[in-house]
Order: structure tokens, then C-alpha cells, then sequence
């Protein structure tokens, strides 16, 4: 219970991120959305053979952490967490996808690990992206973000609540696993004959607290929508932002880089 009140601790320090001020964090929601998403899309598109046209990409997430004051350490332990179910889903390449693909000399590397690489790699880019984004914008104004770029109000709506109910449904949690540790002598009583118990309990508080929270919302006049704070606007920095970083991913799609410079190399040399 201690490692998920943690894991929720940091997830609201990544938003409280966003609450800095830098040229990143300055331009418009939408214009980070957008070029993170534009970002993803490239990323995703190699094939899965593909790996040393990845690496020019880091340079995003590097410029990005350094012009906006992200703490990097931060952003690479939450990138670390999910390297796990990364690892879960594309081990099995190797086992599978024996044919070789690449000599290095006497050591011969089948496209099963050239696979599993490409795919752990598109990940640590993506979802490193995509905490980024979190930490130079919120997670309420990336939703708002989306919405006026088109998402239907009532996604955007689900999903700041399932963001917001996630800290209640931890609190209750850490609430009445403390309780049941108190009221418990010589560990027992925190067996799995309890377990049920407590899990039904913790629905049944989770569900009266989420109808108070509902009805206290109402009666401050909700009627479906979030409207932000602080408005925003998408002048000349947001489409130099854009058009600079979309071509930049566009560029390096199209173009294997690292290749490119290899025989450029090679030509100087020869």
C-alpha cells in the first residue's frame, strides 16, 4: 500500500510540475499536444526491425527537459517503472524470431533481439513524451487541450474525473489499510480471509464519498464542463513551436539520419 500511495505521490508532483515557469511551460496546451502527438506518430511508424533511425529522435525529450527545467532524473525513474511491462511484452521475440539478422564480427544477432530492442526503445520515446508533456502542461489542461482540438467534452470530461478520483480511491485505501493495521494484534487479522472484506468496504466508502464530492459539485453549479482558469492563446511562438518540431520529426522519418552520416563518413575516409 506504501509503494502505491508513492507511486501516486510522484504522479501528482509530475503534474505540480506544470505549475513552473519557463519558455516551454509558457506556450499554449494545444501546441504541445500537438507536436507530441506528431512525435508518437513518427516514432510508432518504423517498422519493428528498425533501430538505429530511433536515436536521432532523443534529441526531443532532451531539448524539451533542458528548456523547461524538468528535474531528469524524475522524469527517467517514472520511464523506468514501466520498462518492466515493456520487457514483458517483446521478450519473447528472440525465442521466436531466430533468423539472423545482423554479424558483428564472430557475433551473429537474430531480428528477434533487433526486434525486442526497437520495441523497448519506441517506448522509452513515447511514454517519455508523453510524461513530459504531463510535467511542462497538467493533465487538466492537456484535456482541455484535446477537447478543442476536437475530442467529444464529455471524454475530456471522463477523463479528468478518473484522474481526479484516483488520488480519492488512494486515499480511502491508505484510510482503511492504516485502520486495519491498527485494530490488528501479532498480524492477524491481515490475512486473505480480510482481504475481501477490506476491498468491499473501501467500494462502499469510495462510492458515498464520490456521491458527497458530486453533489458538492452541483450544488457549486456544475453542468458537465471544466472551464480553465487561465485562457489561452495560440499565437506565433505556438506555430513556430509546431512547424519547427514537425518538420524536424518529419525529417528524420523520411531519412535515416544515422546512415546517412555513416556514408558521409565513409566517403571522407575512403
Amino acid at each position: 500500500m506504501a509503494s502505491i500511495n508513492r507511486a501516486v505521490l510522484d504522479l501528482k508532483s509530475l503534474d505540480l510540475l506544470a505549475n513552473r515557469s519557463s519558455a516551454i511551460h509558457r506556450l499554449d496546451a494545444r501546441a504541445k499536444v500537438i507536436v507530441t502527438l506528431i512525435f508518437i506518430l513518427c516514432v510508432v511508424s518504423y517498422s519493428r526491425y528498425e533501430l538505429t533511425a530511433l536515436f536521432p529522435f532523443f534529441v526531443f525529450p532532451i531539448i524539451m527537459i533542458s528548456l523547461s527545467g524538468l528535474p531528469p532524473l524524475f522524469i527517467l525513474k517514472k520511464i523506468i517503472l514501466l520498462c518492466p511491462f515493456v520487457i514483458a511484452v517483446g521478450i519473447f521475440n528472440p525465442v521466436f524470431d531466430r533468423e539472423t539478422f545482423v554479424h558483428l564480427g564472430f557475433i551473429e544477432i537474430s531480428g528477434g533481439w533487433i526486434s525486442f530492442i526497437s520495441i523497448l526503445t519506441r517506448s522509452i520515446l513515447t511514454v517519455g513524451a508523453a510524461f513530459i508533456l504531463l510535467g511542462v502542461t497538467g493533465f487538466t489542461a492537456v484535456c482541455q487541450a484535446l477537447e478543442s482540438l476536437g475530442m467529444p467534452p464529455v471524454f475530456a470530461v471522463q477523463l479528468l474525473f478518473l484522474y481526479r478520483y484516483i488520488f480519492v480511491l488512494t486515499e480511502e485505501s491508505a484510510r482503511t489499510s492504516r485502520a486495519r493495521e491498527l485494530r490488528s494484534f501479532g498480524k492477524k487479522g491481515q490475512g486473505i480471509s480480510s482481504f475481501g472484506s477490506m476491498v468491499g468496504h473501501l467500494l462502499l466508502r469510495t462510492w458515498q464519498r464520490a456521491e458527497r464530492i458530486h453533489m458538492a459539485m452541483l450544488a457549486r453549479g456544475f453542468t458537465g464542463e471544466f472551464h480553465a482558469c487561465r485562457q489561452s492563446h495560440f499565437g506565433t511562438p505556438e506555430l513556430r513551436f509546431v512547424f519547427a518540431w514537425s518538420a524536424l520529426f518529419i525529417f528524420l522519418r523520411l531519412q535515416n539520419v544515422p546512415q546517412l552520416l555513416g556514408s558521409l563518413i565513409t566517403r571522407l575516409i575512403l
